[in-house]
């Protein structure tokens, strides 16, 4: 009996030890407290989405951050993002950031072709995050100015972006002067109306569509003695102020006289703070009255015209081909182009 007896308990033994045993073998290695979760390990959608959807070039980007005051080398396409978020409203249609996305790219291409002399600039940067070269904002800026919008805003431009990948604005083979501005008085200006030089693509073109911008009218007061102290004039009567000496081909003031002293429509809004060189300015007791038409230099692509076009179904093509005048959108190819030093 009891020779029968001891391997029943041998194998109950054996059993038992399986039983208990077996699942805590398995479990003390994980059993340790998992390392904390920590958010900034995680990456965030935001990046996943450039990473991925943006396809990065070859060609970095030295920016210079101001508010960092350090030099970022970006990706091209992820920087031409960051210039389409933030010189263009995200609610513009696909088409209109589309061709503000080939304005981004044809400047900077341009830029680090002919690099220049710039104290203002590291020697290291080729451009500025501000509105002296391209307004650029990183996606913890644009985080923070879109809110809860944001992922849907970004997807948005990263769209428009990756379907004009690589796209430049060329005329006779080279970058053009890819000038834009918000709102035009219903008119562009001709380059030479404004600045120095003639491009034959910066042509003055009518604008219709802008009509509907917020920024097509403004109305702001001066006091007298501001004017007077800003402009180096005598401003007695009221009613009109100055006299309109000529226009410009965007139907714009050229020159403009107040007494015996003359300017040119730049200097007065420069002097100023216009918006734009189409104003009129009406004196009343100690305050001035101006109202401008239009929002910006006038020269090159409207944004708001853009998007306007984009609504009646133009397509980014169109678009570009109407505000810069004979020019051809051209692949670029960096790897053949040896002044753009690879990075």
């Amino acid at each position: 009996m009891n020779v029968k007896i001891k391997p029943l308990i041998w194998i109950l033994a054996i059993f038992v030890a399986v039983i208990v045993l077996l699942p805590a073998i398995l479990v003390l290695p994980f059993s340790s407290e998992p390392p904390e979760w920590k958010e900034e390990n995680q990456a965030r959608p935001s990046e996943r989405m450039l990473a991925l959807e943006i396809p990065h070039s070859d060609i970095v980007v030295p920016v210079f951050r101001t508010s960092k005051d350090t030099v970022e080398n970006i990706p091209l396409e992820e920087y031409v993002a960051g210039v389409v978020a933030s010189e263009m409203p995200a609610e513009f249609e696909l088409e209109a950031l589309k061709a503000q996305a080939l304005t981004a790219r044809t400047f900077i291409v341009k830029a680090m072709l002919n690099p220049g002399k710039d104290d203002s600039l590291p020697d290291e940067a080729v451009v500025t995050d501000t509105i002296m070269h391209q307004v650029y904002k990183g996606n913890d800026e644009l985080e923070a100015l879109w809110g809860d919008d944001f992922n849907e805003k970004l997807a948005k431009i990263v769209e428009a972006v990756t379907e004009t990948k690589g796209q430049i604005l060329t005329y006779e083979g080279e970058p053009i002067q890819a000038s834009f501005f918000s709102t035009s008085n219903g008119f562009t200006v001709n380059s030479e109306d404004y600045w120095k030089n003639k491009y034959p693509y910066l042509r003055s073109v009518e604008s219709p569509w802008d009509k509907k911008s917020p920024k097509y009218v403004q109305t702001i007061q001066l006091q007298v003695r501001t004017v007077e102290e800003k402009l180096g004039v005598s401003i007695k009567k009221d009613g009109k102020v100055g006299k309109v000496v000529a226009t410009t081909s965007g139907k714009r003031i050229g020159k403009f006289a107040i007494g015996k002293k003359e300017f040119s429509g730049k200097e007065i809004r420069e002097k100023l703070g216009l918006r734009s060189t189409d104003f009129q300015m009406e004196k009343k007791g100690k305050q001035i009255t101006i109202t401008t038409k239009g929002y910006g230099h006038g020269v090159g692509l409207s944004q708001y015209g853009a998007n306007g076009m984009a609504e009646e179904g133009k397509s980014y093509k169109e678009i570009v081909n109407y505000y810069y005048k004979g020019i051809e959108i051209t692949d670029y190819k960096p790897l053949a182009d040896k002044r753009v030093a690879l990075k």
